[in-house]
């Protein structure tokens, strides 16, 4: 069986197992990257795959094994950050977004996962990482564990305020994790490792900063006020759609519109916050190469 080896992917090793050259029969294994497990939950990880395959949004998974997991492959191209700014695509992300934070929690009112993952990825960072244990990692130029833990308190102050509601996220919606599916002129998401119920803001955040790009980094690109409220709009309305039940009746009003934006650029800070833990951590364990300190 040919095997071909995906070399975008900086957490894990995955591999397309084919026989039919276009890969219409190809089955993905993904296999976990080293101590990915102190960053990842991977029962929740399967838990998750499972609900989103159920409503549509996930492909079909095979089976799980001790260090990975055999699904379905998914048709067409992975993005990059010149993909994510053309208007047509973003329309079709923002409604896709949608369509995963309109998947109902079944009657519980769901916590969102932000504040414990974000203690536990700092938590890592002091004792992984502190001047006690050996050949400690952390640069000059990283604040110190005692100022980056009241940065984390003010945030949760102060986001955990703003009213977002929480619904299930992907929260790592990077270029790389939407694939674009010309033929059927649709975008599906992948790669659920982080997902969970979550602030609705944090997931758009989250990808905003995405713009910028991972291996090549340009916060130029982050989207302007003006792309960001025509995606926000058709995320609003789609998501609006879904829950309210009014297919193609759904109004979105200005206040709507500014609220969600204000939120949405509150809540980047803590995706900011949360890859340069994950960063710091994945710097000391990763076996990839890839410059995670930088």
């Amino acid at each position: 069986v040919p095997l071909q080896l995906f070399t975008d992917g900086i957490t894990n090793k995955l591999v397309a197992c084919y026989t039919d050259e276009a890969l219409r029969d190809a089955l993905l294994v993904r296999v976990y990257g080293r101590r990915t497990e102190l960053l990842v939950d991977r029962d929740t990880e399967l838990r998750n795959f499972q609900v989103r395959r159920a409503h549509g949004c996930a492909p079909e998974l095979y089976c799980a094994f001790q260090n990975g997991l055999c699904y379905q492959f998914l048709p067409g191209m992975a993005l990059g950050p010149q993909h994510v700014r053309d208007p047509h695509i973003y329309r079709l992300v923002a409604r896709e977004m949608a369509r995963v934070h309109a998947i109902h929690a079944n009657g519980s009112l769901p916590r969102p996962i932000l504040w414990q993952k974000l203690h536990k990825y700092l938590g890592l960072v002091k004792t992984e990482l502190s001047p006690k244990v050996s050949e400690p990692s952390l640069p000059p130029d990283v604040p110190s564990p005692a100022a980056l833990e009241q940065e984390l308190l003010w945030m949760q102050d102060t986001l955990s305020q703003l009213g977002s509601p929480v619904v299930l996220c992907h929260n790592d919606l990077l270029c790389k994790n939407i694939i674009y599916d010309s033929t059927r002129e649709r975008v599906r998401f992948i790669d659920y490792e982080y997902t969970g119920y979550n602030y609705q803001a944090f997931d758009i955040g989250n990808h905003f900063n995405e713009f910028a790009g991972v291996k090549e980094v340009d916060y130029g690109l982050y989207p302007s006020k003006e792309t960001q409220l025509q995606w926000l709009h058709s995320y609003l309305q789609a998501y609006k759609e879904l829950t309210q039940g009014h297919p193609g009746d759904t109004q979105v009003t200005e206040e709507e519109l500014e609220t969600l934006y204000v939120q949405v650029n509150k809540f980047s800070l803590a995706s900011h916050f949360l890859w340069a833990c994950w960063g710091l951590i994945q710097d000391k364990y990763s076996t990839i190469d890839f410059n995670f300190l930088r």
